[in-house]
This record gives C-alpha cells, sequence and structure tokens, in this order.
C-alpha cells in the first residue's frame, strides 16, 4: 500500500498528514512557538554582584533576574558600558559608531564587581533561554545577524567564513566588506554571501 506524508507549515501551525492509499490515517498539528528571547537585545540593569562567582544578575524585565558572567562580558565592555549611558542621557543619538571614541578592551582575566557598580545599564543580548528556576544566560558580546553577514559593533573586524573554500572569493569578499563596513564596526560574512555582489 503506498504511503503520502503530506506537510503543511505556516508561521503559526505545522498540520501533518499520513495517508494511506487514498486515507486519511493520521493527522498532526502542532502550533509554532515563536516566543524565544534568545538573540533578542534588552537594556539590562545589574541587580546583584557576585564576585564569588564572578557574574551578576541582570534586571532586563523577565520574571528571574538573567545570568551574566565575566567571561560573557566581552572586551567591549567598556565602551559598551559608556554608548549605554551616553544614549540614554542623550549625549549620543546617532545609530552609527562613527564619531564614538572606544574605551580600551577589558582584560580576559579580571572580576565583575570591577566592570560593573550596581545598577550600571548596559546593552545585553539573550544567550540561553531561562530553565525551570534560572533566568535567561546573557552575553555583552552583541551580534546582530543576517543572511549575508553578522554585524558586530565596537570591533573593527572583518572575517570570513572559513566553509568558503576559494581563497580569491575569501579575498573578494573580504575586500567588498570593508570597503563599506561602518566605522567601529566588525562584520562576519556568513558562507551564504559566497558568490554574491
Amino acid at each position: 500500500m503506498d504511503k503520502e506524508l503530506i506537510i503543511k507549515s505556516s508561521p503559526t501551525e505545522v498540520e501533518i498528514a499520513l495517508l494511506e492509499g487514498s486515507k486519511l490515517v493520521e493527522i498532526h498539528r502542532q502550533k509554532t512557538n515563536n516566543n524565544s528571547t534568545v538573540g533578542d537585545i534588552f537594556l539590562g540593569s545589574a541587580k546583584k554582584l557576585m564576585p564569588g562567582l564572578n557574574a551578576g544578575f541582570m534586571d532586563i524585565g523577565h520574571r528571574k533576574d538573567a545570568f551574566l558572567h565575566y567571561t560573557d562580558l566581552g572586551p567591549q565592555i567598556k565602551s559598551l558600558i559608556k554608548y549605554t549611558d551616553t544614549v540614554m542621557k542623550g549625549i549620543y543619538n546617532s545609530p552609527l559608531l562613527e564619531h564614538f571614541v572606544l574605551e580600551p578592551d577589558n582584560p580576559k582575566t579580571g572580576k565583575i564587581d570591577q566592570v560593573f557598580d550596581k545598577n550600571t545599564n548596559v546593552l545585553v543580548q539573550v544567550l540561553k533561554e531561562p530553565i525551570s528556576t534560572k533566568g535567561p544566560r546573557l552575553s555583552c558580546e552583541i551580534t546582530l545577524p543576517g543572511r549575508y553577514v553578522v554585524l558586530t559593533p565596537f570591533t573593527d573586524i572583518v572575517a570570513v567564513s572559513k566553509k568558503i573554500a576559494s581563497i580569491e572569493e575569501r579575498k573578494r569578499l573580504k575586500v567588498l566588506v570593508e570597503s563599506i563596513k561602518p566605522k567601529n564596526f566588525g562584520v562576519i560574512v556568513r558562507t551564504a554571501a559566497e558568490g554574491k555582489k
């Protein structure tokens, strides 16, 4: 007997039907969950610093405070804190960073209480969803992903996906991106950009 699987997908629901011959044997419907916050960017406020864990808990508006470890601060954390502060005070109001003076990089080894004071505001990005009694896991290394590139503010690095094998194509993409990249933004060229103008 011939079996046929029919799948209908929409932004809100997925339906799967199993046909044997021309008769419907099974049908499954599942609502899609678009409540994921992974990758979302929030304004976080340091609520509790834990020097023993070298981490802090940030208020980002969730039921549970989010967890931020020192290793997830990134080298540009001082620039990010300065940017957040100047934007909130109305001193800096451009989405571009061409006139923004970057701060020196943060050392890889250090203490969280040397970087944050209580109630320090900073932009954060969700790395992991909340689990059980734990809040979300955060990072201060902000990335803005697109189809062909990933934009990384407060850096100047241009990197090309290692999955693009052709040396000529890698060079072409790097030169192209360097010619259009805004100042104080890094760009990671994704594999999907291979052969694109």
